[in-house]
C-alpha cells in the first residue's frame, strides 16, 4: 500500500512537470482574494509594500488604470521584481475575468504618488487608451461590480470624487484611462451593483 501511494505520488509530480508555468494553478493562501470571483495571481513581493500596520490602512478611493498591456502580460508585469509596479487587480476585456495581484490590505505600487497609493485600490484593465475595442460591455460590468464591492467592503461613496482615473491622480504624467473610457456607464454600472 504505502509503495502505491509512493508511486501515485511520482506520477502526479510528472504530469505537473509537464503542464506549462503559465498555466498551472497558483496556490491560494486562505482568504487571499478580497473579491469572491477573482482569481489569485500574485505580484512579485518586490512589487508592493505590505504596511506594519495593516488594521490602520483606511482605503478612501479607486484609481482605474488601462494596462496598455493584454491581460496575461500585465500579471507578468507584476510578477517581475525587476518592474516595480503592481495593481490590486486586473479585469480582462473579453470576458470580464478578474485577477487579484495584491491583497486590498497592502499597498500596490500603481498610482506613482506614494499618498494615493497608500489610500486606494489600483484596478488595471486589459487594453489600450486609443482602443476602445477593449472596453467591451462584460468589462466594464465586471469591474463595475469590482468596484461597488470595494466600495462597500471600505465605505468608499461611489462618486466620481472617490473612483477616478490614473490620471487624475496628484503629480500623474498618465492619461488613462483615456477620454475614451465611458465614465458615465461605469458609474452607473458602479451605483447598480
Amino acid at each position: 500500500m504505502h509503495r502505491r501511494r509512493l508511486l501515485q505520488g511520482a506520477a502526479v509530480t510528472a504530469a505537473a512537470a509537464l503542464v506549462p508555468a503559465s498555466a498551472r494553478a497558483v496556490a491560494v493562501p486562505v482568504g487571499a482574494v478580497d473579491h469572491p470571483t477573482a482569481l489569485w495571481a500574485p505580484a512579485h513581493t518586490a512589487n508592493y509594500t505590505v504596511p506594519s500596520h495593516p488594521s490602520e490602512r483606511r482605503i478612501d478611493r479607486v484609481v482605474i488604470h488601462v494596462a496598455q498591456q493584454m491581460f496575461t502580460p500585465t500579471i507578468g508585469i507584476f510578477r517581475d521584481p525587476a518592474k516595480q509596479v503592481s495593481a490590486h487587480y486586473v479585469v480582462r476585456s473579453g470576458d470580464g475575468h478578474v485577477a487579484q495581484c495584491v491583497r486590498e490590505q497592502d499597498i500596490a505600487w500603481h498610482a506613482g504618488n506614494w499618498n494615493v497609493n497608500t489610500r486606494s485600490i489600483g484596478i488595471e484593465h486589459e487594453g489600450w487608451v486609443d482602443r476602445p475595442e477593449y472596453f467591451t460591455p462584460v468589462m466594464y460590468l465586471r469591474s463595475a461590480r469590482l468596484t461597488a464591492d470595494i466600495c462597500e467592503r471600505h465605505g468608499i461613496p461611489k462618486d466620481r470624487a472617490h473612483i477616478i482615473g490614473h490620471h487624475e491622480v496628484p503629480g500623474s504624467d498618465h492619461t488613462d484611462p483615456g477620454v475614451l473610457w465611458d465614465w458615465e456607464l461605469y458609474l452607473r454600472l458602479v451605483s447598480l451593483s
